[in-house]
């Protein structure tokens, strides 16, 4: 299920788990991070008592968490819940880590600027110990570079921290993993009035909900407001207004309402390239999906 920022998918996706039998597989590049929870919108432990939640919490906020790890993982679990005989049901607002389930990563994109950085400064200092890590982890890789080339024994000790693949086993063609499966695309698309006011009214129940304090926990803590969990829409603005000391909770409030607006534009930007999605408005989207379901099992249409 996707949809951009607000628009409810979440809110169908843990319909459609508790009448399935389905487990939800989170979708959303922030809310794998721990102790990111109100400016996330994570669902609250009731919830995660319904129905089963996967992909939250796996990274600490100064943690390196891409694309690649995220299929990596994500796969996994989808793999999990269907040998049990439940409906993996991917959820969220990320549609480059959507991209990367179905169709898996091009080798162009399997990059980390930095991590490249943190590669390159320990590299410099311990090049036999790069290419050994290389070498235990794809022998095939490390045979293939010429000794002494420590810039490609990096990229490809990069590609493999990224993707959570050897570099030696990303060859040319489209991935085939998704064809295993039956995959119906949802999207959830509210009219842009209606978004707005989603988006308004949840950036305010989370401010009221403490995003500040849970903020100024996260700096007490010792995480840099550069960390990459800060990258979340919100939670960088909410850092810099009480690292100043000058939190006018009005204007961090319009401040994020706007920096969620414009992430939901390029959300759907990114969502209209998307092939085979039934799109429908939040109301009746739960009886709708139901159905959809019912006439995907019949058919084996696959999305």
């Amino acid at each position: 299920m996707l949809g951009p920022t607000g628009a409810g998918k979440s809110e169908l996706a843990h319909g459609v788990a508790r009448i399935r039998g389905g487990e939800i597989v989170s979708a959303d590049a922030f809310a794998v991070y721990r102790g990111l929870d109100v400016g996330t919108d994570k669902p609250s432990p009731e919830r995660r008592r319904q129905v089963p939640y996967h992909l939250i919490d796996v990274a600490d906020p100064d943690e390196t968490y891409s694309a690649g790890r995220w299929q990596h993982e994500a796969r996994a679990v989808i793999e999990e819940i269907t040998a049990r005989g439940r409906l993996p049901i991917v959820c969220g607002g990320s549609g480059f880590y959507i991209q990367a389930l179905l169709e898996g990563l091009p080798p162009g994109e399997a990059r980390d600027p930095v991590l490249r950085a943190a590669l390159t400064r320990w590299g410099s200092r311990n090049p036999a110990g790069a290419r050994r890590l290389l070498r235990v982890n794809d022998p095939a890789a490390a045979g293939h570079i010429a000794p002494g080339n420590l810039r490609y024994v990096l990229r490809a000790l990069e590609v493999l921290l990224v993707t959570g693949r050897r570099p030696s086993a990303r060859l040319p063609g489209r991935d085939t993993w998704a064809s295993q499966y039956r995959v119906t695309k949802v999207g959830v698309s509210p009219t842009r009035e209606d978004l707005y006011a989603r988006i308004a009214r949840r950036v305010r129940e989370m401010l009221e909900s403490g995003w500040e304090e849970e903020v100024r926990r996260l700096l007490a803590e010792g995480y840099s407001s550069g960390a990459n969990a800060f990258g979340a829409i919100g939670y960088r603005e909410m850092a810099d207004a009480v690292l100043s000391g000058h939190a006018d909770a009005l204007e961090v409030e319009r401040k994020i309402v706007t920096a969620t607006r414009q992430l939901a534009r390029r959300q759907a930007t990114w969502f209209r390239r998307e092939r085979d999605v039934v799109w429908m408005e939040p109301e009746g989207a739960l009886a709708r999906t139901l159905a959809l379901l019912d006439t995907d099992s019949e058919t084996g249409r696959h999305g």
